[in-house]
């Protein structure tokens, strides 16, 4: 029965990023990481804004069927109230 040792410095530094020595290919990235960046952004927007298009038109739609006006039912009272303050009731003797 044999005992294999795992070096876990080679696993480390398998998925460690390494930055290229070159300065172009740095600077390239680094762009390129900018680039992904405000794409990423531009989307978001695109994408919030669809969301809040969506929200407004779904409440106008939802609005205009609840504007139909329904037949009222037999045993419904349709009527209209007003509140009085507590001074106007007349006052027990």
């Amino acid at each position: 029965m044999h005992i294999r040792y795992v070096q876990f410095s080679k696993l480390r530094n398998l998925f460690a990023p390494r930055k290229p020595r070159n300065p172009l290919v740095r600077i390239a990235l680094g762009l390129l990481g900018l680039a992904i960046l405000a794409v990423l952004i531009v989307a978001g927007v695109f994408v919030g804004a669809a969301m809040i298009l969506v929200g407004l038109g779904w409440k106008l739609v939802a609005s205009r069927k609840a504007r139909a006006v329904r037949k009222a039912e037999p045993n419904v009272v349709d009527a209209e109230y007003r509140v009085v303050r507590k001074a106007a009731l007349p006052q027990p003797h």
